[in-house]
């Protein structure tokens, strides 16, 4: 019997490699409207967070999010994202 192939994504925040399903996708539609995407099935240019706000300021230290999304970001966009995914991080617990 064949295991079944598990996506593997690279956070830009840590740099790590991960299942797709344990990261946080965060997408960049093509209004110009940034937001996470718990689904994982939303239309548009996506990079992928692992779901602590470490890796967020990584990320925003780094420039990892502008990278992956081709695109700046304003402070106050990167403050959003800390909170919603601060309400992430309490319901995988």
């Amino acid at each position: 019997m064949q295991t079944k192939k598990v996506p593997m994504r690279k956070c830009t925040g840590c740099g790590e490699q991960k299942p797709k399903r344990e990261l946080i996708r965060v997408v960049l539609n093509k209004e110009g409207e940034i937001s996470l995407d718990a689904t994982g099935k939303k239309p548009g240019r996506g990079a992928y967070l692992c779901p602590n706000p470490e890796c967020l300021k990584k990320a925003k230290k780094n420039r990892g999010l502008e990278r992956g999304l081709s695109t700046r970001i304003d402070p106050e966009i990167y403050e959003k994202l800390e909170q919603e995914i601060g309400g992430y991080e309490s319901k995988v617990d």
